[in-house]
């Protein structure tokens, strides 16, 4: 514990004017809101095509991925603590924790259907070698294709604004949309169902918008011109009679009659939205179910298997590929994302299988506490992968020499 003395000449507080900055030029130019995060597409964000990518885009950034060594089994051996592993992990730049970075990328590549990963601050020029660690990292959408370069626009953390930088595309991640047949082409079953659901808002927007739409019949023929514009009077008139109106209230001759046309608009609308909608779900692999937290397990996992590992697959690979150097991945390094298996287990079987996992020699104790939340064991058998039903050899009691072990057929065995 730190003497009184220390405390008062060391504490700090961040009410301390003496510790504010003077020149507020110095910071950088302001903002009211977050420039550095991604922006769902014009038409996107009025549907309820954000809710479901918002979900993968969650559920991918949930699953940590982490910079491995492995043997030449392929078998995993430990973590490498390098800056790689911290940008996965921990911090991917001064904004974002590791898994917010992991669910912008996703969000934008799901939306864009190619994104790129750039690394910000390196330990090398990454153009002049690739022995280079990787301090920061940031998501950038890809403006401009070249041969072997690529335009990004990027958010400049120093500057506190958005820039367009070239890069060549071995120094970057471009990762891109695995189910981009489905979402972002042209006339996919996405961005059909997107279309749908506009027309439908734009319908809706016109039904609330005011409008009586209304015909007025007047007792008398129009078809000269007189008749027209004593039509269009008596229509200035009701006009008038109405926007005076506190109530909105107006009144007639009883030879004219009113016709309301403000009702709803029998078309199959609907109808396609739901037919699109059901073929989206079935070609991503998720469910409503999925979307409102109600899935069993088995639809769950079918979600995980054919929705989330393709993507998480899709950016190991390329973060492996760019980020990663032949010599390094000679020794063993490699990109690796772990998803527990414990996370859809009800409660009620993880008993079950905590037992299988001890008895089989699969998981110590202490791996199994660690996944339950609790501290490791002191015990010394707690990190030993050893069956606990059958009892430990003792040390101390007699053998039975190896020739005695199995006596011989018909004879039997004396101690």
């Amino acid at each position: 514990m730190p003497s009184m003395k220390d405390r008062l000449v060391h504490a700090w507080n961040a009410f301390n004017g003496r510790d504010r900055p003077q020149n507020l030029k110095e910071l950088g130019p302001p903002t009211y809101a977050r420039i550095d995060t991604p922006r769902i597409k014009r038409g996107n964000e009025r549907s309820i095509i954000t809710a479901i990518l918002n979900r993968i885009a969650v559920d991918v950034a949930a699953i940590p991925m982490r910079h491995v060594r492995l043997d030449n089994n392929g078998t995993f051996l430990e973590d490498i603590h390098d800056g790689l592993n911290n940008v996965m992990t921990v911090e991917a730049n001064i904004d974002q924790p590791a898994r917010a970075f992991m669910r912008d990328l996703v969000l934008s590549m799901l939306d864009d259907g190619f994104i790129a990963a750039v690394p910000i601050d390196t330990t090398l020029d990454p153009r002049a070698t690739g022995s280079y660690d990787i301090e920061s990292i940031r998501r950038g959408r890809i403006v401009e294709w070249r041969p072997r370069h690529v335009k990004v626009e990027v958010y400049n953390d120093n500057a506190g604004r958005r820039e367009e930088l070239i890069f060549p595309k071995k120094m970057v991640a471009i990762i891109e949309n695995p189910f981009y047949a489905i979402m972002n082409e042209p006339n996919s079953t996405l961005q059909r169902l997107i279309r749908k659901l506009n027309l439908l808002d734009a319908i809706d927007e016109q039904s609330g918008s005011g409008k009586l739409d209304m015909i007025i019949q007047l007792p008398y023929v129009i078809k000269t011109q007189i008749r027209r514009e004593e039509a269009e009077k008596r229509r200035t008139e009701i006009e008038k009679q109405l926007a005076g109106s506190k109530l909105g209230i107006a009144y007639t001759d009883g030879t004219e009659r009113i016709i309301q046309l403000n009702r709803p608009i029998e078309n199959n609308l609907m109808a396609q939205i739901e037919y699109l909608t059901k073929m989206l779900y079935s070609q991503l692999g998720i469910s409503e179910a999925i979307l409102d937290g109600t899935a069993d397990e088995r639809s769950l996992l079918n979600y995980y298997n054919r929705m989330i590992e393709p993507i998480l697959d899709a950016i190991k690979d390329e973060f492996e590929r760019k980020f990663l150097t032949k010599t390094a991945r000679s020794r063993g390094e490699a990109i690796r994302y772990f998803r527990s298996p414990f996370k859809l287990t009800p409660v009620v079987d993880l008993a079950n299988i905590a037992d299988v996992m001890t008895r089989n020699a699969i998981l110590s104790s202490n791996e199994l506490r660690a996944v339950l939340g609790y501290r490791p064991s002191d015990e010394p058998d707690a990190d030993r992968l050893m069956n606990k039903n059958m009892n430990p050899y003792d040390a101390g009691q007699e053998e039975i020499p190896p020739d005695q072990n199995y006596p011989a057929e018909g004879e039997q065995y004396n101690a």
